[in-house]
């Protein structure tokens, strides 16, 4: 039922998918200034896929930390590739809205992420996809289901690639955009950075700056 839901929002965006005005460094994704207006101090969440503790996505959350605690905002930080966070098991024990059979990290964050205000995912491109670390923890939202879809929040994403091919980031927008609506969150904005590689590579780039003034805005 549910997934089926699912998978009918992930074809028709992934057709439909508008990339106006260029991917590299996009920020905003074409929200109001009032949808983001918020005087009021948030709990956000954030997720990392990096497995590189330095590396360029890591960094992007990093700033995007700094600019959200200055507004006043409440930040957890979830490094999921530091995390035991094991599948889903596709076992349905959950029913998605019920307690997960497997016994581990997800724990730490599953509370955090049903009460959040805001979810904000960083990760790098593997093979054109998020990374698995975070992928683990997304799919694992399948059993806090019943408690997040339709549960206003606010979302924001932050990529990293080695490429400079705008069309090569697009599967990943296409399944963040999906997910958020999906789940009825409010896209808030988006930071896309090209060809950075190497850790570190990032600092100093206009795409740091990016992750500090969406941290800032939220």
């Amino acid at each position: 039922m549910e997934r089926r839901d699912f998978l009918k929002k992930a074809l028709m965006a992934a057709g439909s998918v508008a990339l106006g005005g260029g991917l590299a460094g996009a920020i905003g994704n074409g929200e109001s200034n009032e949808n983001t207006k918020n005087n009021k101090a948030m709990d956000i969440v954030v997720l990392t896929g990096s497995p590189r503790r330095n590396g360029n996505s890591a960094y992007l959350a990093e700033q995007f930390i700094k600019g959200a605690r200055e507004k006043g905002h409440n930040v957890f930080r979830f490094d999921c590739a530091m995390h035991n966070v094991q599948p889903c098991r596709a076992c349905n024990a959950c029913g998605m809205d019920g307690p997960c059979v497997i016994d581990d990290d997800f724990e730490t964050v599953r509370q955090r992420i049903i009460d959040a205000d805001m979810v904000v995912f960083a990760t790098p491109m593997y093979y054109f996809g998020m990374s698995a670390q975070i992928k683990r923890v997304v799919d694992r939202f399948y059993a806090i289901n019943g408690r997040i879809k339709g549960n206003p929040k606010k979302t924001a994403f932050m990529m990293t690639y080695a490429d400079t091919s705008e069309k090569e980031a697009e599967p990943m927008l296409t399944h963040f955009r999906t997910l958020a609506d999906y789940l009825g969150w409010q896209n808030v904005g988006e930071v896309v950075a090209a060809g950075v590689w190497t850790a570190g590579s990032v600092k100093n780039t206009k795409y740091a700056a990016q992750a500090y003034e969406l941290g800032k805005r939220v």
